[in-house]
């Protein structure tokens, strides 16, 4: 099955490398477009301001502020104890992991393996 201890260096150099040639490739290619998507749509060739400049941000903020303050009983928009939203996602995705974990647990106790006198 195995090789000699000479073939599984020589391996683990080969997928050294070609992991980290990857992780170079992936950041060199993957770091001008990082680097360009905060001037997406707002600055054009020669440098000038399109849409999404500063002042139609600072407008629209203000209108949100303006929102939120005439309207109070709408929150954050996150409902933390609908079953849909935070709190009640993590309960129901506990009770079914808590369940299935359970079932492991007790089958765990009477399978055919287990150790006789040792609880």
């Amino acid at each position: 099955m195995g090789g000699s201890s000479e073939q599984v260096n020589t391996m683990n150099k080969t997928i050294l490398i070609a992991s980290l040639l990857a992780i170079y490739a992936i950041g060199y290619y993957g770091y001008p477009t990082i680097a360009y998507a905060q001037y997406f749509g707002n600055v054009g060739e020669a440098g000038e301001t399109g849409s999404g400049t500063l002042e139609e941000t600072l407008e629209l903020a203000h209108r949100r502020v303006e929102a939120a303050e005439a309207n109070p009983a709408s929150g954050s928009g996150t409902p933390y104890l609908d079953a849909t939203g935070v709190v009640g996602a993590a309960i129901i995705a506990g009770a079914v992991f808590g369940g299935i974990a359970g079932a492991f647990f007790f089958r765990a106790k009477s399978g055919k393996y287990v150790a006789q006198g040792r609880g």
